[in-house]
């Protein structure tokens, strides 16, 4: 027997999950698509002009671009930063690791609609705890802010939202990759007369840059189609000024009907995100990392 019974139910899963759909959403951004569903005919790029037409496409890559680079720096940074922390032994060192799990580990949409409800306006636990007065300082805020009702404070907070989530993963990854650096390269430096920091450089950073790259990448690609955050907190308002290409890709085929520019939407989201990890690939091959 050879290996295709054995490889063969994983190839039909990977074709029927992933490789029929990207052909079918390729197929659909050439097609001509009644409200109905049914393809008419073939559209030519016609799909791809009503979209290079819209006037929100500029504003919502650049956001999304924005977006992107701003949760996966900042998860990656504070993963690096806690794994640390984490590798640690102190008292309790294995409850707090379970607790870190907690935000991966419960559902997304649930957690958005929690910090959709702390940021209301009338009964959000944020404008309660920054109008109440506080020792010595008084009340941060003169009144409450409506947080998610402007696109200055609604971002942000989204953003905060996705680090929240992606953060547990990224930890974990990390610490893998401390926990496979051997010891004896630390005892090794300590002998040469290297201080805590000079080993933390020369040693843990370079030896970490493989764990840092799957994190960062793996976090490129989730946080680029990150929908559940931004439609359950704001839904892409006020406006569309918080849309993102994900969601406005959902706007297209769901509000205003357009199944055909919503598709090529979809092709030039994955484009991007193609493009977007292959560059970052680049960069990191001319550093030295190890792919």
């Amino acid at each position: 027997m050879g290996p295709l019974p054995w490889i063969g139910p994983a190839l039909l899963l990977i074709f029927a999950v992933v490789l029929w759909p990207a052909v079918e959403m390729v197929r659909t951004s050439f097609s001509e698509i009644a409200l109905t569903g049914m393809v008419r005919g073939p559209a030519g790029l016609d799909n791809y002009r009503t979209l290079l037409a819209e006037p929100e496409l500029v504003p919502v890559v650049l956001r999304t671009v924005v977006w992107v680079a701003g949760i996966v720096f900042f998860t990656v940074v504070l993963g690096l930063l806690l794994a640390q922390l984490l590798q640690q032994h102190f008292p309790g060192r294995r409850v707090v690791r379970w607790l870190i799990l907690l935000p991966w580990a419960a559902s997304v949409v649930m957690t958005a609609i929690v910090w959709r409800w702390m940021l209301d306006y009338f009964y959000g636990l944020v404008n309660g705890l920054l109008t109440r007065p506080l020792p010595l300082i008084g009340p941060v805020l003169d009144g409450p802010v409506d947080w998610l009702g402007q696109a200055s404070t609604a971002l942000p907070w989204m953003m905060w939202v996705a680090v929240f989530v992606s953060l547990p993963f990224t930890i974990y990854v990390i610490i893998a990759g401390l926990s496979a650096i051997p010891q004896e390269v630390y005892e090794a430096a300590r002998m040469d007369g290297a201080s805590a920091w000079q080993a933390y450089v020369g040693i843990t950073l370079p030896m970490l840059r493989p764990s840092i790259l799957i994190a960062t990448v793996i976090n490129i690609i989730n946080v680029f189609n990150s929908f559940p955050i931004i439609w359950v907190m704001t839904g892409g308002g006020p406006a569309s000024a918080t849309d993102t290409t994900t969601t406005f890709m959902y706007k297209l085929a769901f509000v205003r009907n357009d199944v055909g520019a919503s598709a090529a939407m979809a092709v030039v989201n994955f484009l991007l995100v193609l493009v977007v990890v292959l560059v970052y690939l680049r960069i990191v091959r001319k550093r030295g990392m190890e792919v």
